[in-house]
């Protein structure tokens, strides 16, 4: 621990620039060393790094040879935590340090709450190049790293956050670092933030952050036909939840409400839904379009209503839904031992015309399939002789066909989705998504860098592989008929 207030015993300038400078010398002579030791086999490294991590903490917790001192101050507090430092070493992680500390010893740094209460922390990095967080801090933590220009720290802070999307907490976290990652102008935080929320927004409606979700990001996702839920249905009552708490001005509203794909709804449900929802009849007038649409997919034959509607957009493409009636779950014990098969049945369509008829689907998963190119040939110079194959030299498969072939499929193709969920933080969550379309049987890269070997495999749950397999119905226009 820093000592953050009272009188300090303070050594001489000297001491603690000597000591900077040592530590730089230090390092550039371990840079010399290994590189003048490379190529000779008798060549080892002395290694007392961990010796020297802990003198700098030393250096730090007791102010010993201290040159430079840091006040923090918040506007909530009169008082101001004190760091005694050594301006070298805060010069050698921070350019911001280093302009800040140029021709003065005493800095007064203001700072919000959240960022002050990990300023010790943050020190404590800039002598020692490690810190613990916790999910709560990531954000404060990046914020320090990124005002005072400590680059490493913020990569390393992004870091943590991608991968710790699935850490669950009592108020989630998600969302607010999505939103943050949009503030910052971090791409890839963003996308990866925005793709968990859609794999596993089921997880993420009935917690406390769904009320959190902007209405940019709402309607981010709301165009999205990966998202990952139970039915159009479930999503409708999350959406008219959020209506309800938020109030949003009657376009935005309206924006949201549009968005839903009424035609993937049951009529039974639609009828519910105009008799007992407050936010669809408070908004009626602009979506009455959409509801009469929808009854009229659901009334007549799809090849039918193809020849006067457009049915290549997205109202009418199933988003990754969960219910039985459109794919199956498949829990594959112990994956790497042997092939395994299975079967489901599928509705053929969404719509009410389609209700009774059934698609037989025949899946193949194979731990170790080969191809062409890595299996087996024989050789003419050897008798009989044949190319040694190694287990690890195959890769997992999974092919997906249909067992049955009808007059009814006219009009209709099949998207195939496979989610594969893993364990993370006590959750079972979508950790990828593999699609591909009717005309393959296949995607080439499923599971490619999975190693199902390891029983320690993050793909694996208590040994056994757990996918769930969507078959999306997607309609198409044959013949137009002129209106």
């Amino acid at each position: 621990m820093a000592r953050l207030t009272g009188a300090q015993p303070v050594a001489t300038r000297r001491w603690g620039c000597a000591a900077a400078a040592f530590l730089l010398l230090l390092l550039t002579v371990q840079a010399a060393q290994k590189a003048d030791l490379s190529g000779d086999a008798t060549a080892a490294t002395i290694n007392h790094s961990l010796t020297l991590l802990q003198r700098l903490q030393e250096l730090l917790q007791n102010g010993n040879g201290s040159d430079s001192v840091l006040r923090v101050r918040t506007a909530a507090s009169d008082e101001a935590k004190v760091f005694h430092t050594h301006q070298l070493l805060l010069s050698l992680q921070s350019e911001v340090f280093e302009s800040l500390l140029h021709n003065q010893s005493v800095v007064t740094l203001h700072e919000p709450p959240e960022t002050a209460a990990l300023f010790e922390k943050f020190i404590r990095y800039l002598y020692c190049g490690g810190v613990s967080i916790l999910l709560h801090q990531a954000i404060p933590m990046h914020q320090l790293a990124s005002k005072y220009r400590v680059w490493g720290l913020q990569r390393g802070v992004a870091d943590y956050m991608k991968t710790h999307l699935a850490s669950e907490s009592s108020q989630g976290h998600v969302v607010g670092w999505y939103h943050y990652a949009v503030r910052i102008g971090d791409a890839a935080l963003q996308e990866s933030c925005l793709q968990f929320l859609a794999w596993n927004l089921s997880a993420v409606l009935g917690s406390a952050e769904w009320g959190s979700v902007s209405v940019e990001l709402l309607l981010l996702l709301l165009e999205r036909s990966d998202l990952v839920l139970h039915s159009e249905l479930e999503l409708y009552t999350a959406v008219e939840g959020w209506l309800s708490r938020r109030q949003p001005e009657g376009p935005v509203a309206e924006r949201v409400l549009r968005a839903i794909r009424y035609p993937m709804i049951a009529p039974s449900q639609l009828f519910r839904l105009q008799a007992q929802s407050a936010v669809l009849a408070r908004h009626y007038s602009a979506v009455q379009d959409l509801l009469f649409q929808a009854f009229q997919f659901h009334a007549a034959s799809p090849l039918h209503f193809a020849k006067y509607f457009d049915v290549n957009c997205s109202m009418f493409l199933p988003r990754n839904y969960l219910a039985s009636s459109w794919g199956s779950q498949w829990v594959i014990n112990n994956p790497a031992r042997d092939d395994r098969s299975t079967s489901f049945q599928t509705q053929l369509g969404p719509s009410s015309h389609d209700a009774g008829k059934r698609v037989t689907w025949n899946v193949l998963f194979s731990p170790r399939w080969l191809p062409v190119s890595l299996r087996p040939v024989y050789s003419d110079s050897v008798s009989g002789a044949v190319q040694p194959v190694r287990i690890e030299d195959g890769r997992p498969r999974l092919v997906i066909t249909p067992a049955m072939s009808s007059p009814d499929f006219a009009g209709v193709s099949f998207q195939k989705t496979v989610l594969v969920g893993v364990r993370q933080q006590g959750r079972v969550l979508v950790k990828h998504a593999y699609s591909f379309h009717q005309s393959s049987d296949e995607t080439a890269d499923f599971l490619a860098h999975a190693d199902l070997q390891k029983r320690t495999s993050e793909y694996l749950i208590d040994n056994s592989l757990h996918l769930h397999i969507i078959i999306k119905p997607v309609y198409h226009s044959l013949i137009k008929v002129k209106k």
